[in-house]
């Protein structure tokens, strides 16, 4: 009798269907179906965190490019090397710079590139192939830093009033 009761009830499933409980296969799909569903939340907010971080870049650069139209406009603050003939032998590293000098002599802008390092400013010499010389200072990528630092220069001596910001593109 033991062996006839064991041999009808082989486990755990069948005492399970008798109560009107899950099998362990329908179990099993139950939990990928809750994998699948809590995926789908997680790419859903994946999908919505990248849609907010698209919106953001694009208004950074709407603003960047306000920004720059607005300062090239005030009085030719913003220059890009292309007005100039383009860009000789110098590759910058940075997306801004600001120029404290442009010179056709080569021995004015050493000059000045001196007086700028003894100032304790990072300063290089950019040529161009229309043969100007300029004096930059302070390279940078963001361009709310090199406008503050630009109107900070401009009060301290080591730069003109009419000194700008290069802007590699």
């Amino acid at each position: 009798m033991l062996a006839l009761c064991a041999a009808l009830f082989q486990g755990c499933d069948f005492v399970r269907t008798i109560a009107g409980r899950p099998t362990a296969a329908r179990l099993e799909e139950i939990r990928q179906e809750q994998i699948k569903e809590e995926e789908a939340r997680h790419q859903a907010r994946l999908d919505s965190i990248k849609r907010v971080q698209e919106a953001l870049a694009d208004s950074l650069a709407a603003l960047e490019a306000h920004l720059l139209d607005s300062l090239s406009q005030a009085r030719g603050t913003i220059v890009n090397p292309s007005k100039l003939g383009g860009l000789f032998t110098t590759k910058l590293e940075t997306k801004y710079c600001i120029v404290v000098g442009a010179f056709r002599n080569r021995s004015y802008a050493e000059r000045k590139l001196a007086a700028c390092n003894n100032a304790g400013y990072v300063a290089s010499i950019i040529s161009f192939r229309n043969g100007l010389l300029a004096v930059s200072v302070c390279p940078s990528n963001s361009l709310d830093e090199t406008v503050k630092t630009l109107k900070q220069l401009r009060g301290k001596g080591i730069c003109p009033p009419d000194g700008w910001i290069l802007v590699n593109e």
